[in-house]
């Protein structure tokens, strides 16, 4: 049996987000769908520079195909996440996927997806009932500048405060906080993209 879709991803922090996001269907517009989710041994540099071989032999199981990676840790910082992405796509158009299939890179990383408004992230991360709530705590911490604004080291942000609550590290995080946060209030680029190439794929329209 073709299964709907194939993701290839940096590490198990993006497994756990997009098994966690692929449990909202109806939240993302979508279909329930019939996927496999795998972790490149070489993270992002892996998925960035040789994500087309690792799906070669294995993309005609599959009507579409993503690869998914940090723009930050990808070893091409230079270039622009869309840069990166037309090249991710134009080596997996080569290897056979033709039009199938499609690059989302992280700017800077998976983590700014990790911090909206959301009650959810303070109860995830150990937060509630803290004295400082974690907006003020960001900019006390020099994260961020203003209490809209997004954390301009993410995921160290994310490991700080982790760290402050005595929370163990750990992809289950990434899933909980996947199946939980509003899907509507995330306006990053990347995410975005992933919402709308899904929703293009397998609309239940």
């Amino acid at each position: 049996m073709i299964k709907d879709l194939v993701v290839l991803v940096a590490d198990k922090n993006m497994e756990y987000t997009i098994k966690g996001l692929l449990t909202r269907p109806q939240s993302l517009g979508i279909r329930q769908l019939i996927y496999d989710c795998f972790v490149h041994p070489e993270n992002d540099p892996g998925c960035l520079l040789r994500g087309h071989d690792f799906l070669r032999s294995i993309a005609s199981n599959y009507t579409y195909a993503l690869v998914m990676l940090d723009h930050k840790g990808c070893g091409r910082e230079r270039l622009s996440r869309k840069q990166l992405e037309k090249q991710i796509e134009e080596r997996l158009r080569q290897s056979g996927c033709g039009d199938r299939a499609v690059a989302i890179v992280i700017s800077p990383e998976l983590e700014i997806w990790v911090w909206s408004n959301s009650p959810h992230v303070n109860r995830i991360i150990g937060w509630t009932g803290r004295e400082t709530d974690l907006r003020s705590w960001l900019i006390q911490e020099g994260f961020s500048e203003d209490r809209k604004g997004k954390p301009n080291r993410p995921k160290e942000a994310f490991e700080r405060a982790l760290k402050l609550t005595g929370k163990a590290r750990s992809s289950s995080l990434y899933y909980q906080l996947a199946i939980s946060v509003s899907l509507e209030s995330c306006a990053n680029p990347a995410f975005l993209k992933l919402k709308a190439t899904l929703k293009k794929w397998f609309s239940t329209e």
